[in-house]
């Protein structure tokens, strides 16, 4: 199911990256929701999609997400 705002992702997600990683992450899991749409996998592969796209610009120290100084 895609996301209409930050607010409506998941709490782990929502709990624990910051606004501008939830942005990415909810954007990059609605375009590969769509584009998986009719596959039986479609939320999982969302999900995977969307997490490699806040990895890309985000790094995880300790407990806290932080912006790579340059993504990828």
């Amino acid at each position: 199911m895609p996301y209409a705002r930050n607010a409506d992702l998941p709490p782990a997600i929502r709990e624990h990256l910051p606004a501008h990683a939830q942005d990415i992450f909810r954007a990059a899991f609605n375009h590969a929701f769509a584009a998986h749409e009719g596959d039986p996998r479609q939320e999982a592969a969302a999900h995977r999609i969307a997490w490699a796209a806040v990895k890309r610009a985000y790094v995880k120290l300790g407990d806290a997400w932080v912006a790579r100084e340059t993504p990828g």
